[in-house]
Formats: structure tokens, C-alpha cells, sequence
């Protein structure tokens, strides 16, 4: 028994040793702050870069903060100018999260190869056709493209078929828009994804004769309501947002939509990716599917941003136009391209 006892002895200490020896030549441990082990509860702190509606992501955050104790620090910028940030940084980069209210960006960091594989789960909540062909990151929430024209002045059976139209010379001089803004230049990637270069530069070339230039599709709106321009072509929930205030900026507004898988049919997906530079990666990924979980797409369903609601069979907001209704064409998150867009627009005069 002795001899048994002392074997036993043996094999322990050296199981020990071994095991002390393999997490020493790992190369790795657990970050400060992230769970203890893997599949332990998600702790400690992220850090999101922010592109989306600070309003919106606040209750995102406040709600994911309440359920798991985990606090998220934001760090608020527009689309291009928080992914032109991250892959500058690179991997030395703080973020743990991205958000973003247009896909290009999303793309830009992708095409970096930036972003770590979003877990299964998360993927599982999000229909295809709101998320890109390579999973590297997902849809959080929608919006759709519009023309929202003055009631008082144009007629819906004079209003144009197509996006293209309004580079047609009738349209001259009447219409909007905000070209400096990451949401129109989305909606000019979804054009060239699905008409081409030539078509693209062609219509770039009839808004430059044709439209006026805003600041901020709000103001686009405004000029339309004010009747300084017939139309503007601006997303969805500029005018729903200001319906449910005052209705000051568009009670002499209406939205159009084009349908048909028309490009001004574009639906564009706000996107959400975990970086690979993550320092808390469990709880990063916690954090997106929390956003895109039921609780989080009821923050859009009930809130007043009047995105539409993408992920786990959530309803969108009841006064939005069902986006089975919009026939949106399909377009691939993932294949937007804002380098070139950004060059086509300045080629045309309009950036």
C-alpha cells in the first residue's frame, strides 16, 4: 500500500507540474475583466465604437448593462470616420465592438480583416438577407431609401418610377439630398453593386446637373417641407422621428417608395462586428447578441428611433411600412464599396 500510495503521490505532482507547464508555454491567459474561463458568464468592461444613434445604443447599452453587469464605455463618431479609425489602429486598436448606421464602413473593416468571427448564435438570430455572405459581422437594425416629396405641389401619379429618374432633365433644380453623408453614399454603393460603374457615374452626373446639396438629410427634409425643393431622397426614419414630435420639418411631406427592387428600394443594414483586437471578446460577443436578441430588437420595436427591428422575429415599430412590403432589391452587406463610391462622387463634382 505503501508503494501504491507513494506511485499516486508521483503522478499527481507530476499532472501538476504539467499542467503548470502548459499555461506558462500557452502565449496566453485571461484578460482582465473577461470571464474566468471559457463558457463562463461574460464580466467586466467593453468599449464600443459608435456609429449608430447615441440615443439608440444608450438604451442598448443600459438595458445589456442592467441584465449582465457588464459596463460598456462609448466613443461616439459617424461611420466613416470611426472605420477609418479602426484600421488605423489596427490591431492595437481599444475597440471591442463596432456599430455603424450603414454597411459600407462594416465593409471597410471586414476587407481589413479586423473582425473575429461573430458566434453561431448570434448569426442564427439575423435573417441572410440582413447580415453579409461572410458572417464576419451582422445586421443590428434597417432603413429603407425614400423620396419624401411635398404633397401640395406633386401628385403621386407624377412622382418618378425609379431612383434613376431623377437625373432625367424634368427633375432639374427640385430635388435633395445630403451627399457628404455616409447614408446617402450607402445608398449610391447599393446603386453601383447593382447597376455598375457606368450606370453609376451617369446618374452622379444627372444629380450634380439636377439636385441641392444639404447638410443632414433633417434639413434636406426641412427644404422639402418649406417648399424649397419639390423631393429629397433621404432614409425612412427622418420623417417618422419627426411626425412623432412636433411634425414641424414635415407635416407638408409624405414618404414615397419606390419598390420593384428599384435601387432607391435600398434597404440598408446598421451593422454590428467584434474585433479581433477585443481585450474582453466574451463579453463582446455577449453585447452583440444581446442587441440582436429579443430584448434588444424590442428597444427598436417600442423605442423612438423608428429603425426597423431585424433580428428574432421581432416586429418592426407598427407605424413603419412592413419591410416585406418595401421589395427591396438584394444587395450583399458585405460587397459595399465606400473607397470607390467616395471616388465616383468626387469625379462628379458632388463631394
Amino acid at each position: 500500500m505503501k508503494i501504491r500510495t507513494n506511485a499516486l503521490a508521483g503522478i499527481a505532482l507530476a499532472a501538476t507540474a504539467a499542467l503548470g507547464l502548459a499555461a506558462c508555454g500557452s502565449g496566453s491567459s485571461s484578460p482582465a475583466g473577461s470571464s474566468a474561463a471559457a463558457g463562463g458568464t461574460p464580466s467586466g468592461e467593453i468599449t464600443v465604437y459608435n456609429a449608430q444613434h447615441e440615443s439608440l445604443t444608450k438604451e442598448w447599452v443600459d438595458a445589456f448593462t442592467a441584465e449582465t453587469g457588464i459596463k460598456v464605455t462609448l466613443r461616439q463618431g459617424d461611420d466613416t470616420e470611426m472605420s477609418n479609425q479602426i484600421v488605423q489602429e489596427g490591431q492595437a486598436s481599444p475597440a471591442d465592438v463596432f456599430l455603424t448606421e450603414n454597411s459600407p464602413a462594416m465593409a471597410q473593416v471586414e476587407n481589413a480583416g479586423l473582425f473575429a468571427d461573430v458566434d453561431k448564435a448570434t448569426v442564427d438570430q439575423v435573417p441572410a438577407e440582413f447580415r453579409p455572405s461572410t458572417n464576419k459581422w451582422t445586421g443590428i437594425a434597417a432603413r429603407s431609401t425614400v423620396l419624401v416629396y411635398d404633397k401640395n405641389k406633386i401628385s403621386a401619379d407624377k412622382l418618378p418610377k425609379s431612383m434613376l429618374d431623377l437625373a432625367n432633365p424634368e427633375w432639374k433644380g427640385r430635388w435633395a439630398a445630403s451627399p457628404s453623408g455616409a447614408d446617402f453614399q450607402a445608398i449610391v454603393s447599393a446603386l453601383l453593386e447593382l447597376k455598375g460603374e457606368a450606370t453609376t457615374q451617369q446618374w452622379l452626373k444627372g444629380m450634380k446637373e439636377n439636385s441641392k446639396a444639404y447638410k443632414g438629410n433633417s434639413t434636406a427634409m426641412k427644404a422639402v417641407n418649406a417648399g424649397e425643393v419639390d423631393a429629397a431622397l433621404i432614409y425612412h426614419y427622418y420623417y417618422y422621428g419627426d411626425q412623432a414630435k412636433t411634425g414641424e420639418n414635415s407635416n407638408n411631406v409624405t414618404p414615397y417608395y419606390f419598390k420593384n427592387q428599384d435601387p432607391g428600394a435600398f434597404v440598408s443594414v446598421s451593422g454590428g462586428g467584434v474585433l479581433k483586437s477585443s481585450k474582453n471578446a466574451a463579453a463582446a460577443q455577449a453585447f452583440l447578441k444581446f442587441i440582436t436578441g429579443k430584448k434588444g430588437q424590442e428597444v427598436l420595436q417600442k423605442g423612438t428611433s423608428f429603425e426597423y427591428a431585424v433580428g428574432s422575429g421581432v416586429p418592426s415599430n407598427e407605424k413603419l411600412v412592413p419591410l416585406k412590403d418595401l421589395q427591396a432589391p438584394t444587395v450583399d452587406p458585405a460587397k459595399l464599396n465606400s473607397a470607390k463610391v467616395t471616388e465616383l462622387m468626387t469625379q462628379a463634382g458632388l463631394l
